[in-house]
């Protein structure tokens, strides 16, 4: 019965702690999706353009959804700062 309880303990624990890891890599993830889509948002300010880098979470739950909703938001910013650039170098 002992080593039944400790097997038990022991997975339940690996459990915990690999989803504490999910949980962090998914985290970081959006942080630096964010990070990513601020710093572009600068950019483009220096160089003159208007810029709004908010981006809306309603009905974003999950890690990858926040990351999506931020990559989604850095591409259209991406997108301006080509142009720009595109219009600076005529």
């Amino acid at each position: 019965m002992k080593a039944f309880t400790k097997t038990t303990l022991a997975l339940l624990t690996a459990a915990v702690m690999t989803t504490s890891a999910f949980a962090e890599t998914g985290s970081e993830k959006v942080q630096s999706a964010r990070g990513s889509v601020e710093a572009l948002g600068v950019t483009l300010e220096n160089m003159g353009a208007n810029v709004d880098t908010s981006v809306n979470l309603n009905g974003a739950y999950t890690f990858e959804q926040k990351a999506a909703v931020y990559s989604a938001k850095h591409d259209e910013l991406q997108k301006q700062f080509n142009e720009l650039r595109a219009q600076t170098a005529e």
